[in-house]
């Protein structure tokens, strides 16, 4: 990575590491899987699978399973340590864990705030200055790239700005590709007291590439991170949608849009900005935190107007109120006080299944109608394409599905042992036929996922390729207890397709037999209709 061309940042992404450690969050393999298929997707340059220390039996398994997965375009980073004070790198846990894990991008931490190095790593100045160098030069052997995260980095400029240096000489010495100012207590209030550090470690360091990695304890992670862009950073490390340990990491869903339309950025993910709005909403989704509605670019109110002057302005001339154009991050203009209020998603997800439809077909109001009904009982659509697709196909009679639910059970039976078995039966209705299936699984929703595969695919042999990718729980009204209504979210895929379903109801097996057959039924829809 060369930092002579100021116009070009690559975007480092954390979320499966440091997004992870945000209270609230955690992350199974499935879900940091589904993670990197979606910022690989989206154009993200680096991507941080974990920390493959000997302990982290997760981080291990992503780092084997991840290796086999088609990536377009991002790298895979594995995160770690120097080697501990007394050791020697090829005896060294960490380092030999971050060698073997299979990485090709290796990014180490390191002590930059002599607080640290005497009082946490309870070791000389000079050993940290020797751990730091040789950490990076024994990776670099077995890497293609390494970069170095200078921890505490703005702690240690204020408190010994010359020591704080001889750190980054130390991993540029060792041949660091980039040297990552981090602002790890998320301390600096001051966006144009970063930047003139920046700009002085840049000017100290004219031939290595800086990077900025924030933190937003202070509500100014994503204004340090531009400030550090502007004063010669070319790597921005940060997590979607915000996520973090405390207040969070430096929001990437923010930053990345500020870059290329207000800072004229070259990024790899540019070309795919249109998207933004739905990666932060499948995050949003896998994590199982609800979406932040006036979230910069990306949030419902983003673009929402109800002022009466704002609304005569915006439909008059769209910039006179919006900086703009929702469309270029994947957003929609919605005013508050109109009757059409949230026609328009409805209306530009409408007519990609049938072009010529406009706001004005009764059909618009229908469906629109329904979907603010089943809102209101805790549905949510835009993740669940699959499901409001199926919904709009039903409204307008192009689509009737040929499965239909007479009945299905499920038994949970505790056998001696302590075997837990599983069971469902399923009848339905198939094209013509009446069919009676029954399945055991790992759990009742695997059981009764199985028995409605064992009904359908011999009508329908299109779903036998349908894998179950990622399968969410969410309880909506916690106050009621056991008794509370739960969405379940699940995504599908079958080679390159990808879609997902939803089902909400009081009764988890229930919610999630929705789900399941919406996943079936779309995919028989496409087969159908050659969609």
């Amino acid at each position: 990575m060369s930092p002579t061309n100021a116009q070009k940042v690559s975007i480092y992404d954390t979320t499966l590491r440091d997004g992870n450690q945000a209270r609230g969050i955690s992350l199974s393999l499935a879900d940091k899987l589904q993670l990197t298929r979606l910022f690989d997707e989206f154009g993200v340059d680096y991507i941080e699978g974990g920390w493959p220390n000997p302990t982290s039996t997760l981080d291990q398994e992503y780092f084997r399973a991840v290796a086999s997965l088609p990536l377009k375009h991002a790298k895979i980073a594995a995160f770690g340590s120097t080697r501990r004070p007394g050791n020697s790198c090829s005896d060294d846990p960490t380092l030999r864990a971050l060698l073997d894990c299979g990485a090709r991008v290796l990014t180490i931490f390191g002590k930059s705030w002599d607080l640290h190095a005497t009082e946490v790593l309870r070791t000389t100045l000079d050993e940290n200055l020797r751990m730091i160098e040789e950490s990076v030069a024994f990776l670099k052997k077995g890497a293609d790239e390494v970069f170095y995260d200078a921890e505490h980095f703005f702690d240690g400029w204020k408190a010994n700005p010359e020591y704080a240096l001889k750190t980054l000489e130390a991993a540029a010495n060792g041949g660091a590709d980039v040297l990552t100012l981090c602002d790890t207590n998320g301390g600096m209030a001051q966006p144009w007291e970063l930047g003139e550090i920046v700009a002085e470690v840049r000017r100290r360091f004219p031939t290595v590439a800086i990077g900025i990695h924030a933190h937003d304890d202070c509500g100014t992670a994503v204004a340090n991170s531009l400030q550090a862009v502007h004063a010669g950073a070319v790597q921005v490390q940060g997590v979607m949608n915000g996520y973090g340990e405390r207040c969070g990491n430096a929001n990437l869903v923010t930053i990345v849009p500020d870059l290329v339309f207000k800072m004229g950025r070259e990024l790899s993910c540019a070309p795919n900005l249109a998207k933004l709005r739905q990666l932060s909403l499948d995050l949003d989704e896998t994590v199982g935190l609800p979406n932040n509605i006036r979230a910069p670019y990306v949030g419902n109110a983003a673009f929402a107007h109800k002022g009466g002057a704002h609304i005569d302005g915006v439909s008059k001339l769209t910039s006179s109120f919006e900086h703009l154009d929702p469309a270029k991050v994947g957003n929609v203009r919605e005013f508050i006080v109109s009757d059409q209020a949230g026609s328009a998603l409805v209306v530009e997800r409408l007519q990609k299944i049938v072009p010529e439809i406009d706001k004005h077909d009764p059909a618009v109001a229908e469906i629109l109608a329904e979907v603010k009904r089943l809102e209101r009982e805790g549905y949510q659509f835009e993740t669940a394409d699959a499901s409001f697709e199926l919904l709009a196909r039903r409204a307008l009679k192009l689509w009737t599905s040929p499965v239909e639910t007479l009945g299905y059970r499920v038994i949970e039976e505790m056998r001696a042992g302590g075997v837990q078995v599983s069971e469902a039966s399923v009848k339905m209705r198939v094209a013509d036929r009446i069919l009676h299936r029954v399945a055991e699984g790992d759990g009742p929703v695997n059981a009764l996922d199985a028995a409605l595969r064992l009904t359908v695919e011999q009508a329908f042999p299109c779903v036998h390729g349908v894998t179950l990718e990622n399968f969410k729980v969410r309880v909506l009204d916690g106050v009621a207890g056991s008794a509370a209504r739960v969405r379940v979210w699940a995504t599908f895929a079958d080679g390159p397709m990808r879609w997902g379903a939803v089902g909400v109801s009081q009764n988890v097996i229930e919610a999630s037999w929705l789900a399941l057959l919406d996943g079936l039924d779309y995919r028989i829809m496409k087969e159908k209709t050659n969609g």
